[in-house]
């Protein structure tokens, strides 16, 4: 190996470390960003359902401010580059796409699409082949919606909130159809996809607990009609 060759060699072994450093910082924000959004959103399982739209008023700015650190990452990656350094940020981005889901399914009470998470993060078309959001972190962000919603399901009964856990059942019934339709070949995923079987048993259990303490709108109508039948 003649001198020329190592000088080139080491030209891109420094280049490597250089984008790598560049990248790294950038990660770092987005996980910065990324924990606090899940802190936040913490504090829903202490939040009466009336005080939810200003904390979930207090996590939109961040998500707003992903764009930044998005766009920042797409000019550093070079082009075609995407999968080769995909793994840094992974981790970041799947918990930015849980607290995203989560504000989506609090506000409206529905799941957001792969384009709405990818569009409400900043990801833009053109940087594809530097920037993406996979399909795979999407899901796994949805994954962690579920995970993160039986155990609302469990805290909104503690602060007396007994229509919840019925509306997440549905929601999340209705979610868990949808991943059963879906060609998961990822074994980690694929994985998370049948734990989810365990947060729907806890939930349909709050769900019997409250129906069956005639605590929820549906149940109490219920018992009105059967006694109403019994007197006539």
């Amino acid at each position: 190996m003649d001198t020329e060759d190592i000088e080139k060699l080491n030209g891109f072994l420094d280049k490597d470390v250089e984008i790598r450093e560049k990248i790294k910082e950038q990660v770092n924000e987005l996980d910065k960003k990324a924990r606090t959004m899940v802190g936040i959103l913490n504090r829903v399982h202490s939040t009466q359902s009336e005080a939810l739209p200003p904390l979930l008023d207090s996590v939109r700015p961040v998500l707003l401010s992903c764009h930044d650190t998005i766009s920042q990452l797409a000019s550093i990656v070079p082009g075609n580059q995407f999968w080769r350094w995909k793994d840094m940020w992974t981790n970041s981005l799947r918990t930015a796409v849980f607290s995203a889901v989560m504000v989506e399914y609090l506000t409206k009470r529905d799941l957001v699409s792969l384009q709405g998470v990818s569009d409400t993060l900043g990801f833009k078309a053109e940087w594809a082949d530097r920037v993406a959001l996979p399909a795979e972190d999407y899901l796994h962000g949805v994954i962690s919606l579920v995970n993160d919603l039986s155990r609302l399901a469990v805290n909104s009964v503690t602060l007396g909130d007994f229509e919840e856990p019925v509306k997440i059942s549905i929601f999340v019934k209705d979610l868990f159809a949808g991943f059963s339709m879906l060609n998961l070949k990822n074994d980690v995923l694929r994985r998370r996809f049948d734990s989810l079987k365990y947060d729907i048993k806890k939930i349909e259990e709050v769900v019997y607990d409250v129906s069956l303490r005639k605590l929820t709108t549906s149940s109490k109508e219920s018992k009105g009609t059967a006694g109403g039948d019994i007197e006539k």
